[in-house]
């Protein structure tokens, strides 16, 4: 026989009409597949929850750590310069405790805490 006469033949032979039952056995598969997936989705819902609430902490706490590296530093620059720098001493014995050299005339700003009274 002819190689063409044999997938001819073939063809005659596979050429079935699928039945209702063939359609509805493909579409419970695929809806078993369908709840499947959506199974796994809810399974795994609170997971993912959970991991969005955590990175978003993580990065807070991050920012956190950045904030109080950037105040740790600035202390430890003012601590260095109060230990070494006596003008910054003498400028924080004026400010805060009010000292004045001596023939010098301090003169103090007051707010008032009434609001305006």
């Amino acid at each position: 026989m002819d190689r063409r006469c044999v997938v001819t033949l073939c063809k005659q032979r596979m050429n079935v009409n699928p039945t209702i039952w063939d359609k509805v056995t493909r579409m419970i598969v695929v809806g078993i597949v369908v709840a499947m997936v959506a199974g796994v989705f809810v399974w795994y819902l609170p997971v993912i929850q959970q991991n969005q609430r955590m990175r978003k902490r993580a990065l807070d706490l991050d920012a956190e750590i950045a904030k109080q590296e950037k105040r740790a530093e600035r202390s430890k620059v003012e601590i260095e310069a109060i230990q070494s720098d006596p003008k910054t001493i003498e400028r924080l014995a004026r400010e805060r405790l009010g000292y004045a050299k001596p023939g010098e005339t301090l003169i103090r700003f007051q707010t008032s805490e009434g609001g305006g009274e």
